[in-house]
């Protein structure tokens, strides 16, 4: 690999940024939570800071990211990040709760079937 290939986290901080809002956490929480300077969380969601190997791996982990997004951006990806914590949501939900998921995605794909 030469120097200019060096890889660019943008991505990565884009989507650190946004799952952490999507739980409601500051960027003060997510680095109590991590053992981190806030200011590192920053330059990693604003400036596509490389971090760690380490600090990658418990971001992912945290907020259940696929990575694949990152390493394969034209393979088409079996589980986005977006799939992936929508079914960390399902799996805190009860039996009831479920029920009207499932009655709201049939009535989204019932009305986009009558769209076309």
């Amino acid at each position: 690999m030469h120097k200019k290939d060096k890889y660019d986290f943008s991505a990565f901080g884009r989507a650190i940024k946004e799952a952490r809002e999507n739980m409601g956490w500051t960027r003060e929480r997510l680095a109590q939570e991590v053992d981190l300077a806030p200011r590192y969380i920053m330059s990693i969601e604003n400036n596509g800071q490389h971090p760690s190997f380490q600090v990658f791996y418990i971001l992912v982990t945290l907020f259940d990211i696929s990575v694949d997004q990152f390493f394969y951006p034209r393979k088409n990806i079996e589980k986005t990040t977006l799939r992936r914590q929508l079914d960390s949501q399902l799996d805190k939900l009860d039996e009831t709760d479920l029920i009207i998921v499932a009655a709201t995605a049939t009535g989204i794909q019932e009305a986009k079937e009558a769209k076309v």
